[in-house]
């Protein structure tokens, strides 16, 4: 099995998802490679929380032109995770000590 660092690379935090959190839902870049089980479980071992459901979802980098050349924004796509933990679970605390 993978190291769940691995798998989580860091949580985004937006507006948006600041507002998820009250639903139990919390968002995540994670690995491009892994799958909801492998999320599942390093959400798990990391936190110690259950977790209910993952949904995943590929993000592509944007293209962006500059004269007559062109690209994309980020250099590579990345993927995206929204956890829902169970209702029994603590809530996860990003910012501890603020």
């Amino acid at each position: 099995m993978k190291n769940p660092r691995d798998i989580i690379k860091r949580p985004i935090v937006t507006e948006r998802t600041t507002d998820l959190m009250g639903d139990n839902k919390y968002v995540f870049e994670v690995d491009h490679r892994s799958n909801k089980i492998e999320i599942k479980q390093a959400i798990e071992q990391i936190f110690n929380v259950k977790v209910e459901e993952v949904r995943t979802m590929n993000m592509p980098g944007k293209p962006k032109r500059y004269g007559r050349y062109s690209g994309y924004t980020h250099y590579r796509k990345w993927k995206k995770a929204i956890v829902t933990l169970t209702e029994d679970s603590k809530p996860l605390e990003f910012f501890e000590g603020v």
